[in-house]
């Protein structure tokens, strides 16, 4: 009986043994390094972007280790794909394939209900909550308020001068828009405040994700704690407002957003998700639309044959106006 006991406790050591000691199959990896913990590519990838060196960055890696490749950005383990069939595979794939996923160092400034951050139905949801504010009916609120920054950006910073910094300019017209249509604000000190946080916030995306006093991402999560602060304030105004029917839900994004939770209950969005989205659109707006417009300003001073036939659509424009004027006094 006792030399049974220890056959038997014999056979579960030695089973024991080789399942704690069999070496697992490794799992397939695209080649690439990782890097350092937490810094990764990060450091060189900031280097490349921040020198306009970035597509040769790309291309370095792909003649290295080809079309597929692993990395470390932002303390994120990330994929590098580069190729025509790349680009097909990420557009076709339906979100049980491929979702969004965002680096958590973008969620801590930019909040976890961002549309960027979400997939399935909260994400059609809330991207369907914003692309009411961009419906033609809606657009056609906004194009005297776009056409009166426009006129008192280029009377204050362009007449008279012969020579001015466009790119720097661009965003100060844009951000001016941005706050006209998404909070109601004109120009003035909040403006100004505006702008600083959200170049804190900014600077603190396209930085390491370390938490630590005087860093950028440390004063981008400050930034972002505050403009959350304010964006709070002003739906609980906008909120009031609407309630006591003395605000108009056209008026900006903010009511815009509110008061289609109550006529749409179906892409109803909460506080957080307003917030969240708010900040996103902002970012989202800030550089992408005054890199835009640089480069066709630049456009239009390069090519006068480009030149020359916007002025001539501009005339026709004033031309059809006066027509259309004179057949309405008729009338």
């Amino acid at each position: 009986m006792d030399l049974t006991n220890c056959f038997i406790f014999f056979l579960l050591l030695t089973s024991l043994y080789f399942a704690l000691t069999r070496k697992t199959p490794p799992k397939k990896h695209p080649p690439g390094s990782m890097g350092f913990p937490l810094i990764g590519q990060t450091l060189s990838f900031l280097h490349a972007m921040r020198t306009n060196s970035i597509e040769q960055w790309l291309l370095q890696r792909t003649s290295k280790y080809g079309p597929v490749s692993k990395l470390g950005l932002f303390g994120t383990p990330t994929v590098f794909v580069h190729g025509q069939s790349a680009n097909k595979f990420i557009f076709t794939s339906d979100g049980n394939v491929l979702g969004n996923h965002q680096p958590p160092s973008f969620k801590r400034i930019c909040g976890e209900r961002n549309m960027t951050a979400l997939i399935g139905d909260d994400h059609k949801r809330v991207r369907g909550a914003l692309v009411s504010f961009l419906k033609p009916e809606m657009l056609k609120q906004y194009v005297g308020k776009m056409d009166e920054e426009v006129r008192n950006h280029v009377e204050m910073h362009w007449h008279g001068n012969q020579k001015v910094m466009v790119m720097p300019l661009m965003k100060t017209l844009t951000f001016n828009i941005m706050s006209s249509l998404i909070f109601g604000i004109e120009k003035g000190e909040t403006r100004n405040n505006l702008i600083e946080l959200l170049q804190h916030m900014m600077n603190g995306l396209m930085s390491l994700p370390i938490n630590l006093p005087f860093t950028r991402f440390n004063r981008s999560l400050k930034a972002s704690a505050q403009l959350r602060a304010f964006i709070k304030n002003l739906i609980s105004e906008r909120k009031a407002a609407l309630e006591q029917r003395v605000a108009d839900t056209r008026k900006d994004l903010i009511a815009c957003l509110l008061g289609i939770g109550k006529t749409e209950p179906s892409i109803r969005m909460s506080d957080e998700e307003i917030v969240d989205n708010v900040i996103g659109v902002m970012i989202a707006g800030y550089d992408t639309s005054s890199v835009l417009i640089t480069f066709l300003v630049r456009l239009l001073g390069m090519d006068r044959s480009v030149y020359d036939k916007i002025v001539q659509g501009k005339r026709m424009i004033q031309v059809r106006n006066m027509f259309d004027y004179r057949k309405m006094g008729e009338l």
